[in-house]
Parts: structure tokens; sequence; C-alpha cells
């Protein structure tokens, strides 16, 4: 039963995954087709990022009423509802009101699933977790390319992504008694037990505090690189739309890969050494991408800050019962994933001002800096962990 939840569990990821990527992808056709700025994304991005701070919040009162199961299939629906909103929409006011339960739906799944895999499963099965995300992701931008190649445009790579999506929130309907079933072979010993606390108390420990950088800095590099990524190789390297999406396609494929390997890896390698290692490739792979070099070696440099960067996120998400203790897992996931989506929220917009008052080619620079956040807030927390 529970390897059979699992396979659910996963299949709930590819569905997390799908709309992640999407809209960066399709971006560069959607601000030529509306007529906007560059920078408009940020709206987008702001309002999705805003709904999973706040389901995220929320998450650990949510679940402990309604459950991982129902939450799960919920918000899968929600946000199934968004992408084919998205599809239908016809200027930029239906994309910003569209994208708001895109987020809250991706929130309460992210930290519902999150915290279930760390107490219940070991770190390899929370790698392989986010390897089916990477899927996800790594699905929507070659079905947009190729809808951006016909005459369905954007819009009709939503509408395709949109039927995928539907489908697992259906699944998730049809998995709900197995939730249950699960729950009564789990002996009483083995059942988690949460305590509640404050968002504030969380935030007045100076470990959660650091941890919450360590996310806002692997997450920033994560969507900055899917968000702006195919804008840079267009602006930049000369790169034509479509194929452009496509190798914004092989960036999110290096993130499921680095992810599946660290699966691998997890039963010889603590996870915070898998951390040092993927690190260490995505430093490499930034300073790849300052090179002044063909734009094949530029989509090689992001496909190396994906399966660099990529299971940073999934072991430090594994590492929570561990840092902060089973009773806390639920309430300080909940603030991590927060901080993930804060940094999610803020830090690509940002770029997108740079880049439209500046210049693109600011991208490289930009990641390097999102790397030293996260680089200086590890190694605070690692002394931080070893004094405790």
């Amino acid at each position: 039963m529970a390897t059979l939840l699992l396979i659910i569990i996963y299949i709930a990821f590819i569905g997390l995954g799908i709309p992640d990527s999407l809209f960066g992808t399709a971006w560069p056709a959607i601000y030529t087709e509306f007529g906007l700025p560059i920078a408009s994304a940020s709206y987008v991005t702001l309002l999705i990022s805003g709904g999973t701070v706040i389901s995220s919040l929320l998450s650990a009162k949510i679940i402990s009423r309604f459950s991982t199961g129902k939450v799960t299939a919920v918000s899968t629906f929600l946000t199934a509802a968004a992408l084919f909103g998205f599809s239908c929409s016809g200027n930029m006011i239906w994309l910003c009101l569209f994208a708001i339960p895109l987020g809250l739906g991706a929130g309460a799944i992210d930290t519902a699933l999150n915290n279930y895999v760390a107490l219940h499963y070991k770190a390899m099965h929370m790698n392989f977790l986010h390897c089916f995300y990477g899927i996800g992701v790594s699905l929507s931008p070659y079905l947009m390319s190729v809808s951006l190649m016909g005459k369905a445009g954007w819009r009709g790579g939503y509408r395709t992504v949109f039927y995928f999506q539907l489908t697992i929130a259906f699944i998730m309907i049809l998995a709900l008694p197995l939730w249950n079933k699960v729950k009564d072979a789990v002996s009483a010993e083995e059942q988690e037990t949460h305590s509640s606390i404050g968002i504030l108390q969380l935030l007045k420990m100076p470990s959660v505090r650091i941890t919450g950088l360590i996310f806002i800095g692997s997450c920033a590099i994560e969507y900055t690189c899917g968000i702006w990524g195919s804008t840079f190789l267009v602006n930049t390297k000369g790169v034509a739309t479509e194929f452009a999406a496509r190798m914004i396609t092989f960036y999110y494929f290096g993130m499921a890969l680095g992810r599946f390997l660290s699966g691998i890896l997890s039963n010889k390698l603590s996870g915070w050494k898998l951390i040092k290692i993927g690190q260490s490739i995505t430093l490499t792979a930034i300073l790849i991408l300052f090179l002044p070099l063909p734009s094949f070696i530029s989509g090689v440099g992001l496909f190396m800050v994906g399966l660099g960067n990529g299971p940073i996120y999934p072991n430090l998400i594994h590492l929570t019962p561990q840092n902060f203790g089973k009773e806390l897992s639920q309430s300080v996931m909940g603030v991590q994933m927060a901080a993930s989506y804060i940094g999610i929220m803020l830090m690509p917009p940002l770029f997108g001002m740079l880049a439209q008052n500046i210049s693109v080619r600011l991208f490289p620079y930009y990641l390097l800096i999102l790397f030293g956040i996260m680089v200086g807030a590890t190694y605070l927390l690692v002394r931080m962990l070893k004094k405790q």
C-alpha cells in the first residue's frame, strides 16, 4: 500500500511541475502578441508566488483539518482550472486573475507532500519525488514549443497542458481511499504528531531564518533560469523563440537528472554532502554562462545549472525532521515553502526590471549573486547545527 501511495505522490508531483515552467517558455510569444514591456511578466509571477506563500503558511492548519490526500486532490483541480483560464486569456488582466488560484493550489500541494514524504520515506524517495517534478517541468516547455511552431500558438500549449493536469487531478480523486488505508496500516508509534507553533515564534529561531535564506537562493536561481533563460538566449545569443523553448526543456531535464542521480547516491552519501556537490556544479555552470561562447554552450551551461541546483532543494527538505524534529516539521515546512516562494516571487521579477532598464546580459551576474546568498546561508546553518 505504501509503495502504491508513493507512486500516486510521484504522479501528483508531475502535476505540480507542469505549470511551473510553462509561463516563462510562453512569455516571449505572449508579450509580443499583447504588445507588453518585457518586465510585465513580473505581475503574473508575483501573483503566482504570492498565492503559494499564503497557502504554504496556512498549510499546517489546513492539512490538519482536511488531510494530505484531500488537500492534494482539490489543489490539483485548482491548478488545472487556472491553466484552462490562461489558455482563454485575451489580455494581461485575465492572466493576472488566473495566476492567483494557480499559486494557491501549487503551494498547498508542495507543502503537504514534501512533509509527508520527509516523515515516511527515505531520502532516495524524496529525490525521486522531485525528479518527477522535473519530468513535469520538462514536459510542459516541450509541449509549448510544439504549439509555438504550429497554428495553436501559446494558447494551444496551455490548453494541451490543461488536459494533462486534469487527468492527474482525477487520479488524485480516485486515490483518496488509498490514503486512509495506508494510514490505518501504520502503527500508532509510527503516526506523526504535529506541534502547532506560530509563524512569528518560528521566525525567532535563527536556524529557521538561515534555512529560509538557502531556500530563497536555490529557488530564485531555479525560477530565474526557468522564466528568463529563454529570453536571455533569444535577446543575447540570437536564438529563435521556439528553439530557445527547447533549450529550456534541456535545462529542466538537467534538473530532473540531477535529482535522479542524487536519489541513487543518497544511499551512500549524506544529504549535506549531496548539497555541497550540487552547489559546486552550480557555480561551474554559472561561470560558463559568463563566457562569450556559441548559444549551444550557453544551453549546456543552463543544463548544468539544473543538474547542480536541482538536488539541493529535495535534500534540504528531507533534512527538515532531522534538523527541527518531527513534531515541528510540518510548521517549519510551511515556513520553508513560504521562503522558497518569496524567493520565486521577488527575485525573478527583480531581474525583469534590471533586464528592461539595463540589459538581459546581466543574467549570469544575477545568478552569481543568488548563488552567494545560498552558499553563505548554507555555511552558517551547518555551523549552527553542529553547535546544537
